[in-house]
């Protein structure tokens, strides 16, 4: 193995592969270097190194990129700055809280209840957040707005925890841990749950890569809204309290690069680095604090690493040899993690004794005082030394590389065991053992009373410490986390802006993607309103005729365009700009829902709504970023996220991974989301105004939802709106579009968005050809009419003797005779969502198959949902009850030549949107 194979884990190493040839002028060099440090200070030493690295690129010197630094500390200690706080008292209180929430969830696993917990993540994290709370977060009554935290999941009983020292929670409360409903009124939700704790809980993080993901664009969404004049958020920062194993997540790096493209010096990750996996080691035969270090630096981050405690310094300085520090560096991780399970003779034969030297170094050392050498990350002069660093840093985004121990304090059970993610009670003895080193006034007696429910301990609010932790969040704002919902009210629409949507496209033909991008453009135009809606655009813009908005709206990019665009002559020429409305993520579905999350939240987070309308290819909505859109609906956001290019058949040419037959079904498993699938363009109309009134017009109970629109690329003469429509059945999801025109044997035909005209054709078939009378309906929300179907079994079931509540869809068809056809572009479980409220025979057509490239006409001839399909089957459904001619289905499935794909005419050609 070479050299450079051995010290691969460091990353760094500028000398390892080259020859010395001269030791002696070497040895000069780095006495000359070593007397400025002396002398000047580190500082002065840095300015030289990097003037002295400049000349020699300059001069042509290869020297190469530095990716990490070595495996101590990025603030040399004579330049920390003095700590302002009075520590005793932040260590008193510290205390108080990680007893209590190790407690907290020690008493959540007492006999009939064992709901579960985590324990070591807080105990390790502790001075990370406590550094932050007394000197850095700024609470929303701060005058600068107040900061945004993405407080890491698994760290959630700290912060109730804290929330109990402050008076905010009751011993009640803390007792209600992971018992909503069982404990209704004194319930705390497991992790970060706004959802469930609204007035606490701020930004859902327990999906792990979401939160990085999420505090990215919420820096993002921070600037924007500045940039655009809604709201100063200059003095407003984010901070993301982060896993090392998490950041494993593609999530949570893969979006690293935005970060540093727009100078987000307004946010903060704080990667909380114990070394340690849910399982076991992150990098058992690495070093994940390096690698982490060279992935930030390289997309453009400024890195500081919090590596050793302030015990180290006198170490690190009698280190003239650099034994110590190339110790250090080749340590691995894995054997980090086991000293911290061992003792301190432990680690002084198997980490000092590696070499002579550091041997030496610790000779005068007991193994007491050597098991007290801590890690940076539960030091408060090193951890503020970062914060301050960090905040203060301008021009790139700052991550913060702290080194801890997972469980720490917790006692030899927990502390770096590789099983302490999932350990969720103390034995007796550890108890003791934890109260002891952590010095809580509570007797033998009282753990001994009953192991199971130990005490919490809190000291009484008028003891200094408190006082002392009252008056820092005084200072700063008030308390953490909280959310507040109070938000300015903004004015809705004139009916003005719909009547695109209602008058239909005369003899032009347009798909409903278009039709709805007309709808939107109109919506933006309003005086009032328009200013609000954030378009979201993951680099299809041209496919879903959006490039109409680049040169009025504009891209949002905080620098400007400061390029000659190739296309600045034409009318639809690409157009960026710092006060650019359109949010344009690339092609980058995570982010865009990302950004859609931070917009939609803004009426919360800060005060200002904003109407985020996400628009996107359908199939890489729910299936690709499915979780992101449940952590969005956790955080209650409000939005339009619009399905484009829907349908299993009619996006031609694309095939397999393009061809969505499935996404309201997956749409119906999030709460939040309220799903259509509208036809024609004055449906859609109705529909968003419909969502506007309900998420932004402040009368609805419940508008904390996500409208998901689906739209095709197919284009159709859109009609004009009948005036007679049904509204409400537009809206509660079906209305009768067009009645049977002849008497003869009856049938319905149900059928959504693009599958509409074809129901209408087979309508006109069956009547010219065969004699039957087929009403046809139009279902804009299959998804919608099974909500309110359930809901009303619901009803029934628990108001027993009360008389039942119809369902919608049950009272819509309550005169509708014959059997149903139901045919969707969709898998047949979309329709069949509705088939347990109806009495009549219910069949259902769909595309249950993979998608593939082909014709509109042959693709649903092949999955059986075109025209004739719908004819043929009703046609059986009919003959079987007698109502038409016995032969009369086999007479049509051959005049139809239904197994030949290329006998199929449903549909035409064409349409970008």
């Amino acid at each position: 193995m070479s050299v450079g194979e051995e010290t691969s884990h460091i990353l760094s190493g500028l000398t390892n592969q080259l020859p010395d040839r001269d030791p002696e002028e070497t040895s000069e060099w780095i006495e000359s270097l070593d007397a400025l440090i002396e002398s000047q200070g580190t500082e002065r030493a840095q300015y030289i190194m990097r003037s002295l690295l400049q000349r020699a690129g300059s001069r042509s010197v290869g020297v190469p990129m530095v990716t990490t630094t070595d495996f101590v500390n990025t603030i040399p200690a004579d330049q920390e700055p003095e700590y302002p706080g009075n520590e005793e008292y932040e260590r008193r209180y510290r205390a108080y809280m990680r007893w209590n929430a190790a407690i907290m969830v020690h008493r959540a696993q007492r006999p009939g209840i064992g709901v579960g917990g985590h324990i070591s993540t807080y105990a390790g994290a502790a001075t990370l957040y406590e550094v932050g709370f007394n000197h850095f977060f700024r609470g929303k009554d701060h005058p600068g707005g107040g900061d945004q935290i993405f407080f890491q999941g698994h760290a959630s009983p700290g912060m109730y925890a804290r929330a109990f020292m402050e008076g905010r929670l009751s011993a009640e409360d803390l007792d209600g841990f992971r018992q909503e409903k069982s404990h209704k009124g004194h319930a705390l939700s497991s992790y970060p749950h706004p959802r469930m704790m609204p007035e606490f809980w701020e930004f859902p993080t327990v999906s792990m890569g979401i939160g990085p993901m999420n505090a990215i664009y919420q820096a993002q969404t921070n600037r924007y809204l500045h940039n655009r004049g809604i709201k100063d958020t200059s003095d407003q920062h984010v901070w993301a309290f982060l896993g090392d194993g998490e950041m494993d997540e593609p999530e949570s790096r893969g979006l690293l690069q935005l970060a540093a493209n727009d100078n987000l010096d307004n946010l903060t990750f704080v990667v909380n680095c114990n070394l340690q996996r849910l399982d076991g080691p992150v990098r058992g035969n690495g070093k994940i604090i390096q690698e982490l270090e060279a992935f930030f630096r390289g997309a453009g981050w400024n890195v500081i690493k919090v590596i050793w405690g302030r015990e180290w310094d006198a170490l690190l300085k009698k280190d003239d040899n650099g034994q110590l520090v190339k110790v250090m560096n080749e340590t691995l991780d894995g054997d980090y993690q086991t000293y911290k399970a061992e003792s301190g003779g432990f680690v002084r034969e198997h980490f000092f004794g590696k070499t002579p030297e550091t041997k030496e170094l610790v000779a005068d050392y007991s193994d007491e005082q050597i098991w007290n050498l801590k890690r940076g990350g539960h030091d408060y002069w090193k951890v503020y030394a970062a914060y301050k660093a960090a905040t203060e840093f301008k021009g790139k985004p700052s991550v913060i590389l702290a080194m801890t121990v997972k469980g720490y304090g917790l006692g030899p059970h927990f502390e770096g065991r590789n099983a302490t993610h999932q350990m969720k009670k103390m034995t007796l003895q550890d108890l003791k053992d934890f109260r002891d080193h952590l010095r809580i006034p509570i007797t033998d007696d009282q753990l001994e009373a009953d192991p199971y429910a130990p005490p919490y301990y809190h000291p009484g609010m008028d003891s200094p410490e408190i006082q002392y932790m009252m008056d820092r969040r005084k200072m700063l704002g008030g308390f953490l986390p909280e959310r507040r919902d109070p938000h300015q009210g903004i004015a809705l629409p004139s009916e003005k802006a719909y009547e695109v949507a209602k008058r239909g496209s005369g003899k032009q033909q347009a798909a409903t993607t278009m039709a709805f991008v007309r709808l939107l453009k109109d919506l933006m135009r309003d005086k009032e309103f328009g200013q609000r809606i954030v378009p979201i655009i993951p680099d299809e813009a041209r496919t879903f005729g959006m490039d109409a908005f680049f040169p009025t709206a504009k891209i949002y990019n905080p620098k400007g365009q400061n390029y000659l665009s190739v296309d600045r002559d034409l009318v639809l020429a690409y157009k960026e700009a710092p006060q650019g409305q359109i949010l344009h993520a690339g092609i980058n579905e995570a982010g865009s829902v990302a950004a859609f999350t931070g917009a939609g939240t803004s009426y919360a987070t800060h005060g200002e709504t904003l109407v985020p309308v996400y628009v996107f290819y359908s199939m890489f909505g729910f299936q690709r970023t499915g979780d992101g859109i449940w952590a969005a609906a956790d955080q209650m956001a409000r939005g339009f996220i619009i399905g484009a290019t829907a349908g299993r058949t009619t996006l031609t040419g694309e095939g397999t991974q393009h061809a969505d037959g499935h996404s309201p079904l997956l749409a119906s498993t999030n709460p939040a989301v309220v799903t259509y699938d509208p036809a024609y363009g004055y449906e859609i109309g109705h529909i968003v105004k419909s969502g506007i009134e309900r998420m932004y017009g402040g009368n609805h109970p419940d508008p904390n939802v996500m409208y998901y629109i689906t739209v095709y690329n197919e284009p159709i003469v859109q009609p004009a709106e009948p005036e007679e429509l049904d509204v409400e059945g537009v809206v509660k999801g079906i209305y009768l579009l067009a009645p049977a025109k002849i008497d003869g044997p009856r049938t319905q035909l149900l059928a959504s968005g693009v599958a509409v005209p074809w129901a209408l054709e087979a309508q006109r078939i069956l009547a010219e050809e065969w004699g039957v009378s087929a009403d046809v309906w139009s279902v804009t929300s299959w998804n919608e009419l099974r909500r309110d179907g359930l809901a009303a079994e619901e009803e029934a079931f628990l108001n027993p003797g009360q008389e039942p509540r119809i369902p919608f869809v049950t009272q819509q068809l309550a005169g509708a005779t014959g059997p149903i056809v139901a045919v969707t572009d969709y898998m047949k479980a979309v329709p069949d969502q509705i088939r347990q409220f109806l009495p009549n025979e219910f069949a259902t057509l769909g595309a249950d198959d993979f998608g593939f490239a082909d014709t509109r006409a042959a693709a649903r001839r092949y999955f059986h949902i075109d025209s004739h399909s719908v004819v043929v089957r009703a046609l059986q459904m009919l003959a079987r009850r007698g109502e038409v001619d016995a032969d009369a289905p086999r007479q049509a499935f051959e005049r139809y030549r239904l197994l030949d794909v290329n006998a199929g005419t449903t549909g035409n050609a064409g349409g970008e949107s």
